[in-house]
């Protein structure tokens, strides 16, 4: 079903008509990714204006919809909601500015414009289960990420500059086939690779650092997420401890990751391993999340992950212990639930490859 129709289908009881303004929902419902424009529908019928920059292709592209320029968008959503006899609009309270919640009150009078949690709730069940289609252009930005960190092993020596590894793995990527990068892509080295979201900076590699690269591609617009951490010449106790503790856990929450479990469920599988290993207070942030259009959808898998898990969802799983002003190590795959379990999408080596 597309995924136009099946709101149209499920949306709220308590709103007449829906106005999707935010370009990520808009590409998920329609098929079409633009910077701009309106989706307007019913529980009959779905409208979306398209500016004269995007109107050919969203004409050829769109679907679950009738396309129609965008003119005066201010009297077209007028006629839309009254022919569709529509009191109530629904607006994606989550995406929208107060600002232009204001200015579409204002502007629309005698239509009640509903900010309530309802139109992004419906949203977002239906995001939080991928389809097949959604699942192959994953599979494709996964395969991608995984062929970029087989690339990027041979320039990881002592001398290699931080931001010129990312620039080289992003440069690969796109060369690939991906449209850009998932996100800005972190490879940090050292004493850097204590910070979970480091900024590839101007730091040369030396033997005996740690290296994290947190790594991801967009492919038909759906994102991967892989971070793997390697040793540059020799490690020490110390560094193989801290390794050794963190593939336990990743490993141990991949094998309890299942439907009908909770999010924070199974990210305390991996979060005791760490505390109990001596590392209590070093693993700061969740175990992981949903991927998609974005980069972090829900759920995700934190101590207050409470969204029931169910099979077709993304998740990734990524613990880390990270000593500040020493070293980090994490370690993330892409998952994807299964019936019983989840399948692991992402194919690179997880044993401490010492380069």
């Amino acid at each position: 079903m597309e995924h136009c129709t099946a709101l149209r289908k499920v949306l709220p009881a308590n709103i007449d008509a829906a106005m999707v303004l935010s370009e990520h929902n808009r590409f998920y419902l329609t098929g079409f990714a633009a910077t701009d424009g309106i989706l307007l529908m019913s529980r009959k019928r779905a409208l979306l204006l398209a500016d004269s920059r995007y109107i050919e292709a969203a004409r050829e592209q769109a679907s679950g919809c009738e396309v129609v320029l965008m003119q005066k968008p201010i009297e077209q959503m007028k006629s839309f909601f009254k022919e569709e006899d529509a009191h109530v609009v629904g607006i994606e309270s989550r995406e929208l500015p107060v600002a232009e919640w204001n200015r579409f009150r204002e502007q629309l009078p005698g239509f009640a414009i509903d900010a309530g949690d309802e139109l992004n709730e419906a949203i977002l069940q239906l995001r939080m289960v991928k389809g097949p289609e959604e699942l192959g252009a994953i599979r494709r930005a996964q395969r991608i990420t995984d062929d970029a960190f087989k690339h990027i092993l041979p320039f990881l020596k002592p001398g290699a500059m931080e931001r010129d590894i990312a620039l080289e793995i992003e440069y690969f990527m796109r060369k690939q086939g991906a449209t850009g990068p998932s996100f800005d892509l972190i490879v940090v080295s050292g004493e850097n690779s204590s910070r979970p979201h480091g900024v590839p900076g101007t730091r040369k590699l030396q033997s005996g650092d740690f290296v994290t690269m947190d790594t991801g591609a967009i492919v038909d617009g759906y994102c991967s997420d892989m971070t793997r951490t390697v040793a540059i010449g020799h490690a020490t106790e110390e560094m193989r401890k801290v390794y050794r503790t963190v593939l336990a856990a990743q490993l141990a929450a991949e094998k309890a990751l299942a439907p009908g479990k909770t999010g924070a469920q199974v990210d305390k599988v991996a979060r005791d391993i760490i505390d109990d290993a001596g590392y209590k207070g070093c693993f700061g942030h969740g175990l992981g999340h949903s991927v998609g259009l974005q980069i972090h959808e829900e759920p995700h898998l934190s101590p207050t992950g409470n969204e029931v898990l169910l099979p077709g969802m993304m998740m990734t799983v990524e613990p880390g212990i990270y000593l500040e002003g020493q070293m980090g190590v994490r370690i993330e795959d892409l998952t994807v639930l299964t019936e019983d379990g989840c399948k692991i999408l992402t194919e690179s080596p997880k044993e401490l490859l010492i380069l």
